[in-house]
């Protein structure tokens, strides 16, 4: 398995949504053990050295997955179906946070708010061309919504930001966001 990519994408469904895919557990704060994952992995016909995790892990442009200080655990740094803790600490967002997704999604948005869905949490970006670019992954055209971070706040939402920048909390209700396009 030497594309990166195809590598980054397998690890996202084995650490965040599906570990049994490669017969592993994550533990309660979403770890899973780097040699049961190797093993795992290779036992299903894929082939993926430590050297070739540690570069994904490195090199993710969206850094989605951290190494434990020993390299033994890995785990993925948000983005989870299943229910771990991944140890977030509240944080004070922002004054605006910004969520890109595609025009059909947007009726359903405007009317019920931004949800997590099968995530744990909803994701949002600190500025607009990272929610452009999160729009931009999916087929459609691409709507920019401007989220109100600071009065959600005030307002006794909790706002979470993962290790690799991505602001996180559980729903955004309509009166807290207004479309930029």
């Amino acid at each position: 398995m030497n594309n990166d990519k195809n590598l980054s994408k397998f690890l996202s469904l084995i650490l965040r949504h599906k570990p049994e895919t490669v017969g592993i557990n994550l533990d309660e704060n979403g770890w899973a053990d780097v040699e049961e994952l190797l093993k795992g992995i290779n036992s299903c016909g894929r082939r993926l050295t430590f050297a070739a995790l540690e570069k994904v892990v490195r090199e993710n442009d969206k850094q989605r997955f951290s190494f434990n200080e020993d390299k033994t655990k890995i785990r993925a740094n948000q983005g989870h179906s299943v229910k771990v803790d991944v140890e977030l600490e509240e944080k004070i967002p922002p004054k605006f946070l910004y969520h890109g997704t595609i025009e059909r999604n947007a009726n359903s948005i405007d009317a019920q708010g931004i949800l997590k869905g099968t995530r744990l949490y909803v994701h949002l970006s600190a500025d607009i061309e990272t929610a452009q670019k999160v729009a931009a992954r999916r087929k459609g055209n691409s709507v920019i919504y401007k989220i109100s971070a600071q009065v959600m706040h005030e307002d006794g939402y909790k706002f979470f930001q993962s290790k690799n920048g991505v602001w996180l909390t559980e729903i955004v209700p309509p009166k807290y966001f207004s479309r930029l396009n």
